[in-house]
């Protein structure tokens, strides 16, 4: 199952590539929480729908509530997609953000393993990886001193 969800994302992303838009645009923005070069290497496509892998096999897992869920914003591998309305909101974008930088430091399978089992055991709000993403979210939208998010991730999977 986590192949085929993989290759669903890869599809995924695939399709959106030439809506993209780099990250890069929010140099400024986020200066001092992360890097040029990571900035330059993620992306993120504005749409109406945000994609998600609607599997029956995920749905016998337990995951039918996330998969329903209306989300302002999801990540696969270093694209995220988010809702129009939710484009000018700098929050979302570096939350979504940690999950790049998460993708990143895990990989994409042991990601997907880690985002499922941990939806199973905690659900959404407070699933370890989610959790992570919103207290950085929150540090950097209080104004908090600039934190080296990749460092901050890597010192806490």
């Amino acid at each position: 199952m986590i192949k085929r969800i993989e290759t669903w994302i890869d599809s995924i992303n695939a399709k959106y590539q030439p809506q993209r838009k780099p990250c890069s645009i929010f140099a400024d923005e986020f200066s001092g929480f992360y890097s040029e070069q990571f900035l330059e290497d993620s992306y993120f496509v504005v749409i109406e729908e945000t994609p998600k892998p609607n599997f029956p096999e995920l749905r016998s897992v337990g995951l039918g509530d996330f998969i329903d869920m209306e989300v302002n914003g999801i990540t696969y591998k270093n694209t995220y997609y988010v809702h129009p309305r939710c484009t000018g909101e700098l929050r979302l974008h570096f939350h979504e953000l940690v999950h790049v930088a998460q993708w990143k430091l895990l990989g994409a399978q042991h990601f997907i393993t880690r985002y499922i089992s941990e939806m199973q055991n905690y659900g959404y709000r407070d699933a370890p990886l989610e959790q992570m993403a919103y207290t950085l979210d929150g540090h950097y939208s209080q104004g908090g001193a600039p934190v080296d998010v990749a460092n901050y991730v890597q010192s806490r999977l």
